[in-house]
This record gives structure tokens, C-alpha cells and sequence, in this order.
């Protein structure tokens, strides 16, 4: 596999994709048909009733952005795994990088004799994440893993104890990272004690506080401050975009001034950029938007194109300051999954998906911005790229109080899956619809969803 981890000199132009599903939508029987449903009374009797599904139809086949259940039935998948495939489903370098090295050998262990997957994967981070500067990674199995990772690394190079988060955040669902997140239920509703030491710190959310970036951030330092103390803080861990709590994008300029206030404090500062990172946004990392340059960064979900992959990617003295044996893990780099984070890497670059971000955020703003115009329960359209949200609220209060409307969001969303389209729901009151497609998503498949949402409106 050698030639394959070979840094490319210039991007390839590569032929238009070959769909071995038809991109289209089609609905054959009710949802969820027969055979999903003989299969979820299997489900009910071995599978723990703490594992829940949005949408109980059982998938045989997928790819690109449509889904196939076992009853032949085609969805039009606008959430991607939670932003998992982002360069679509079973892509076909991606798949071609996991056999191969599937032939080669699947499993030595990282510590104990490494291979060149891992460092080829960790130069591409170094690349990509945002910085110029010497960075170094570690590589983990997931999302949180990849957040305690973090937090981790940061307390021991700060010696400090205590860990910051945002209000509305969500980090996992660990001992460590369901203390992160912002909403008790269902993520950490009686499982404590709850890990110490975590504080939930005001964040930046325009629609509803009006803040500017500058006074967001001073708010945000105030607590961090008076209730934390700058010397007791290790880290300060953000989503760029919120995911969880509905693709909150902040003010302008608030993660530099909260960037500013760590450096000068010596608080480490983490991008959670598991949802919003590997192209996702129309950029590598959703922190570009703000001009703004973490000194840690979190990737995981879309890294691996569904293979299980993440990452903690950072300044070279903080990463560095672990001591040897402190971090790693069985599992973690995989050679497998590491092949195929080399493949997804590339396609980005040969495929030029980072505009296919900004062409599927331009679709979903148009359309979305009619459906707006027709519907006053929509008060606002936010996001980046391919990850973009309505929040719903009652009627008439859009420009008033914007009280919550989760009512809405579950009709609508049980509405699109009756018809064929995967639509996931968000927001720290159930009051956000976000649309997170694969980047190879088409406009018409982008406009055929639409228009069945627009009926979901119109039903309600």
C-alpha cells in the first residue's frame, strides 16, 4: 500500500461517481414495512432498551445519500449517520482503502509495532487542521474518546483540574463527557454521580440573546472567572457550530476573544469539531469560518467515511506532554479505519468537495428561505455548508419571545420518514430541524426533499 500513503503532488480529476443504488426516492410499502418490523420485535427482545432509533425501518444497502431498507424501500438520508458519511455512503475509494488493507494485515496494536497508516493520517491532520505551527495527534475510536482525550492531555500540561463547556454543548456519552453536555436528558438522567470539576459557562447564541461577539465573549470570560478561576482552568472546550444544540453559530468574533483570554490565562482551548470538521462546513474545519485557531482540535464522525476513527490534534508542546504509554488504546488507528481516513482525505482534495459544501448550503438556503417566507413558525435558518438548521417556534412569536415549537418538529420529521426522506431533529428544547447530507447529495435530491417538507408544513 505504500504508493497509496505517497503525499500527493497535485489533485486528480476524477470521473463523475458510478451509484450502485439509483439516487432517487421510493417508497414501496408503509414505513416501516414488514420485514423492519419482524425485525425490530427481534430487536426488543436482545437489544437494550437504552439503545434508541429515530426511525425504526432496518437498512440492507446504502449509498451515496440514499438509504435501502430490507423491505426495498429508498430514503433520501439528509443526516449522514449524524455526519458520519459525509462523502457518501460506501464510497467507492473509501471502500476499495478498507479491502485492501483488510488483504494486507487488520490489527498489530499502534504501541506495540505501528505502521505507516497512522502517521500518514496523522501528517494529513497536521495539514489540515487549523495553524501554522508544529502539531502532533493521537488516534482513538471515537467521538468522546476523543473529547477525554482532550481534556486529558490538556490537564496534564496545564496541571490544572478544572474543564469548561458552553451552555447548549454536547460532548458524548462517557462518565466524563455526559457531565460536558448541556441537557441532563437523555444523556446522564441517573447515572451519577456526575465526574467533578465541569463547568457550564454562557455561550454565544445570536438568535436568542442579541449579543455581539465581543459581548458574548466578555460575558463568557466573566463566569469563567468569577466562578472558575482563571488559574484552576485546564481547558475550555467548544463547538464551533453546536450540533446537539441546534447549529448555533456565534457571534462575530467571539471565539477569538475567548482565544485571547486563554492564551493570555494559560488555558488550553479545544475545538469539539467531531460534527462540523472534515469538509462538512465548505472548509477542513468549521473554525475557519472565524478566522479562529484552536490549540486543540477533535475530529471523529466523517474522518473514516463510516469506518470508526478519531482524533486529538494539536500543538506539538501540548501534545507533547504526555508521558509515554499515557495515551492510546487497543483499538485506536486502526490500520483499517486509517486507510480509509487516507482515501477520504483524498477525495476531498480530488473531488473538490469543499465546494460541494458551499453548493449544498446555497440549495438548502434557498429553499428553505421560500419555505420561510410561507411559514412564520420558521424563525431562523442557520449553519455552514452542509450543516444547516430551522429553528421552529410558535406562531407568531418569531420576533418576539421565540418560544419553542418541538411539537412542530416531531410532525414534520415523522411526516418526511412516512415519505421517504431521513430528517434529524436537534436543539436543546426539540425545536430544531438540521439537515446534515452527505456531500454527494444533488440539488435534486436536495429539492425533491424540500418539497415533501414543505407538504410537512403544510399538514400541520
Amino acid at each position: 500500500m505504500t504508493d497509496t500513503l505517497t503525499p500527493s503532488t497535485s489533485p486528480s480529476t476524477s470521473a463523475a461517481p458510478v451509484y450502485t443504488v439509483p439516487q432517487e426516492r421510493k417508497i414501496v410499502t408503509t414505513i416501516p414495512g414488514p420485514r423492519s418490523k419482524e425485525l425490530q420485535q427481534r430487536r426488543l427482545a436482545v437489544v437494550s432498551g437504552g439503545v434508541a432509533s429515530a426511525l425504526p425501518v432496518y437498512i440492507a444497502k446504502a449509498n451515496g445519500a440514499i438509504l435501502v431498507d430490507v423491505d426495498g424501500n429508498q430514503f433520501i438520508d439528509l443526516g449522514a449517520g449524524i455526519g458520519v458519511t459525509t462523502i457518501g455512503h460506501t464510497d467507492t475509494s473509501v471502500v476499495a482503502a478498507a479491502v485492501e488493507q483488510t488483504q494486507d494485515f487488520i490489527h498489530t496494536l499502534f504501541t506495540i509495532t505501528p505502521y505507516e497508516e497512522y502517521v500518514r493520517v496523522c501528517e494529513l491532520l497536521a495539514e489540515h487542521t487549523p495553524g501554522d505551527f508544529p502539531k502532533k495527534s493521537v488516534l482513538i475510536n471515537s467521538g468522546a474518546e476523543a473529547v477525554e482525550n482532550g481534556v486529558k492531555i490538556a490537564r496534564k500540561h496545564t496541571g490544572r483540574r478544572a474543564v469548561a463547556v458552553l451552555d447548549h454543548a454536547y460532548h458524548g456519552r462517557t462518565v466524563l463527557t455526559m457531565a460536558m453536555n448541556y441537557k441532563a436528558m437523555p444523556y446522564a438522567t441517573g447515572y451519577g454521580p456526575l465526574a467533578s470539576d465541569v463547568y457550564h459557562a454562557p455561550s454565544s447564541y445570536p438568535y436568542h440573546d442579541g449579543l455581539s461577539g465581543a459581548d458574548a465573549a466578555a460575558r463568557t470570560i466573566a463566569y469563567l472567572e468569577k466562578v472558575v478561576g482563571a488559574s484552576d482552568l485546564a481547558c475550555l472546550v467548544v463547538e464551533p457550530i453546536q450540533g446537539e444544540g441546534g447549529f448555533m453559530v456565534p457571534a462575530e468574533g467571539y471565539f477569538n476573544a475567548l482565544q485571547t483570554w486563554c492564551t493570555a490565562n494559560g488555558v488550553v482551548m479545544i475545538a469539539d469539531e467531531i460534527q462540523s470538521g472534515m469538509a462538512r462546513t465548505g472548509k477542513y474545519y468549521a473554525s475557519e469560518h472565524f478566522g479562529w485557531i484552536p490549540d486543540l482540535v477533535l475530529t471523529a464522525k466523517g474522518i473514516a467515511g463510516g469506518m470508526p476513527l478519531a482524533a486529538v490534534t494539536g500543538r506539538a508542546e501540548i501534545m507533547d506532554s504526555s508521558q509515554p504509554g499515557g495515551l492510546g488504546g487497543t483499538f485506536g488507528g486502526n490500520p483499517v479505519s486509517c486507510a480509509a481516513a487516507i482515501a477520504v482525505f483524498e477525495s476531498i482534495e480530488s473531488n473538490d468537495l469543499l465546494a460541494e459544501g458551499a453548493r449544498i448550503e446555497k440549495t438548502l438556503r434557498v429553499g428553505l428561505g421560500s419555505l420561510k417566507a410561507k411559514y412564520d413558525i420558521i424563525g431562523e435558518i442557520r449553519g455552514r455548508g452542509a450543516m444547516i438548521a430551522i429553528e421552529l417556534v410558535q406562531p407568531g412569536t418569531g420576533d418576539t419571545e421565540k418560544a419553542p415549537n418541538a411539537a412542530a418538529v416531531a410532525s414534520i420529521a415523522a411526516y418526511a420518514a412516512q415519505n421517504g426522506v431521513l430528517l434529524l431533529t436537534a436543539g436543546t428544547y426539540g425545536n430544531v430541524l438540521r439537515f446534515l447530507p452527505s456531500l454527494a447529495v444533488s440539488d435534486a435530491l436536495l429539492n425533491d426533499a424540500l418539497s415533501v417538507i414543505d407538504d410537512a408544513f403544510a399538514a400541520l
